[in-house]
């Protein structure tokens, strides 16, 4: 298993300029340790819209590399963008998938099919151009930055275990959207 808080740190070592929709637990961690929120967009009262938005924000900037950080509580109540995003296959489209078995965010119930179910499996039945799983970070670390530089969409499955939350300053979603936007109408 992946401490939750060491993987965000390997994918934010090399994100670049990329855009970064993060969700649930994984946005708390995200949000503690990132270093240009203005390419952040937090996602929290809408579980399973994460791989959505993030596939809408691929396809209007083609040209700059979408980060989503989705759970795996969270995908499952969306499994069918995986089909959508792989119909779409944006080529700049990183789809991570914390996996932790249980519903973090509600208070620690399992998920349907906890440990059975195959998301790096399920990406690839659906059409994605890869599909990646991790339980070591090491492993994770030595990948990550080969990973992002394929053509996607890409999934990436890790296993982690969640420890204590490092604190941040709070956004709102009206911030998060008007920082977005100003950035985006620059570039």
């Amino acid at each position: 298993m992946i401490p939750s808080l060491e993987a965000v740190k390997a994918i934010h070592a090399h994100r670049q300029k990329a855009l970064v929709v993060a969700t649930m637990t994984a946005r708390e961690e995200w949000d503690a340790i990132s270093q240009d929120r203005s390419l952040d967009f937090p996602l929290f009262g809408c579980m399973g819209k994460a791989s959505s938005f993030g596939l809408g924000l691929a396809l209007a900037q083609p040209k700059r590399k979408v980060l989503v950080i989705d759970g795996d509580g969270s995908l499952l109540m969306n499994l069918g963008s995986l089909a959508t995003v792989a119909n779409k296959a944006p080529a700049n489209y990183y789809h991570f998938v914390f996996e932790d078995g249980v519903y973090t965010t509600t208070g620690g119930q399992p998920i349907p099919a906890a440990g059975k179910v195959s998301f790096a499996g399920m990406a690839r039945a659906a059409g994605y151009a890869a599909a990646y799983e991790f339980d070591n970070l090491e492993e994770l670390v030595t990948e990550v930055g080969r990973i992002l530089q394929q053509q996607g969409p890409v999934l990436v499955c890790l296993k982690v275990r969640h420890g204590e939350i490092p604190k941040s300053a709070p956004r709102t979603i009206q911030q998060a959207v008007k920082e977005l936007r100003d950035l985006l109408a620059r570039a």
